[in-house]
C-alpha cells in the first residue's frame, strides 16, 4: 500500500475520557505514542448523560497540555441549560480551544426530551451566532442514516439543517463499506452541501465488542466480513490480521476516491491506529521534515 495522501487532507483520532485512575493512565500511554504521528488534531467524547463533562474538560485540557496537538472537545445538546453550554464554550475558548464537535448525543435513561436544544443545527446556530468564528464546528452524520431517523430523505435533511446552521465540516459514523460513504457524500452534494466530510474509521480488534457496538449504532457489518470473523472463533490473531487488512483497504479506497482525510476511533488504544496509519503511509512528523529535507 503505502500510496502518498495529499496533505491538505485531515487526519484525527478520537478519545474518550477515562474512568478511573487505571483508565487515565491507560489513556496517558495511547496518547503518548499516538501523539508520535501528528494527527492534525485529537478529538475527545463526552459519556453518556453529560456524567463525564467536567471529564471531557480535563481530557481537553491534558492531551493540549501533554502533546500540545488541538483538541476538539464533543458538546451535545443534552449539556443541560444555555447557562452551562456557554460556560462550557468559555472554558473552551479559554483553553485555547479551536475546533468543537457538536452533536445532539445520546439521551441518557429516562430522559423524556434533551435539554435547551432538541437537535444538533439549534446548538450549531447557538455556537455561531455566540462566537462567531471563533471555533471550527463539526458536525456528524450517517452514511447508513441515523438509526433513529424516519427515512433516509428526512436524516439527509437534517444533516443538511446542521450545515446550513454554520457547521464547517463533517465527521461519519464509522462504516464497513465505501460505497455507503460515497453514496451519502453524492447525495448531500445534491443538496448544495460541500463542507468536507472525514469518514470515521473504527479499527477492528475485537469483534465481539464491533458487533455490539454496531447493533447500537446502526453499523452495518458485511456478511462476508462477519463469516469470515466469526470462523476465527477465538484466535485472536487471525481477527486482528484480517481486521486490519479490512479497515486499511477500505481507507485506501475512500482516500484515492477523494475523502477528505480519517477520523480514526481509538477507543483508548494505540496500536491499532498506529498499524493503519503505518499501512496507509499517512503522514508523520518524521516524514513531513524528510520531504521538507
Amino acid at each position: 500500500m503505502g500510496m502518498t495522501h495529499v496533505s491538505q487532507n485531515s487526519f484525527s483520532i478520537e478519545f474518550f475520557p477515562p474512568k478511573g485512575p487505571k483508565g487515565a493512565a491507560r489513556l496517558d500511554k495511547a496518547r503518548t505514542r499516538l501523539a508520535t504521528l501528528g494527527p492534525d488534531f485529537f478529538s475527545v467524547t463526552f459519556g453518556a448523560g453529560g456524567t463525564t463533562r467536567s471529564g471531557t474538560l480535563e481530557t481537553v485540557n491534558r492531551t493540549m497540555e501533554t502533546t500540545g496537538i488541538p483538541t476538539a472537545p464533543h458538546l451535545s445538546c443534552i449539556e443541560g441549560t444555555h447557562d452551562s453550554i456557554n460556560e462550557l464554550l468559555d472554558s473552551y475558548k479559554a483553553a485555547g480551544v479551536e475546533r468543537i464537535v457538536a452533536l445532539r448525543g445520546d439521551m441518557p435513561e429516562g430522559m423524556e426530551k434533551p435539554g435547551v436544544f432538541s437537535y444538533a443545527n439549534e446548538l450549531v446556530a447557538h455556537i455561531k451566532q455566540r462566537h462567531g468564528n471563533d471555533f471550527h464546528i463539526e458536525v456528524g452524520c450517517y452514511p447508513e442514516y441515523h438509526p433513529q431517523a424516519n427515512s433516509p430523505a428526512d436524516d439527509i435533511d437534517n444533516f443538511v439543517r446542521k450545515v446550513q446552521a454554520g457547521a464547517d465540516s463533517a465527521m461519519t459514523q464509522y462504516f464497513y463499506n465505501a460505497d455507503a460513504y460515497f453514496n451519502f457524500v453524492e447525495e448531500v452534494a445534491a443538496q448544495n452541501v460541500d463542507i468536507p466530510i472525514v469518514p470515521g474509521i473504527m479499527p477492528i480488534v475485537d469483534f465481539g465488542q464491533v458487533s455490539r457496538f454496531s447493533a447500537m449504532c446502526g453499523a452495518d457489518i458485511p456478511r462476508w466480513i462477519r463469516q469470515k470473523m466469526e470462523g476465527y472463533g477465538d484466535d485472536k490473531a487471525s481477527v486482528q490480521s484480517f481486521g486490519r487488512e479490512v479497515v486499511a483497504r477500505m481507507c485506501e479506497q475512500l482516500l484515492t476516491g477523494g475523502a477528505p482525510g480519517l477520523h480514526f476511533y481509538s477507543l483508548n488504544k494505540a496500536q491499532p491506529t498506529m498499524d493503519l496509519w503505518q499501512d496507509l503511509g499517512l503522514p508523520t512528523p518524521s516524514s513531513r521534515t524528510a520531504e521538507a529535507g
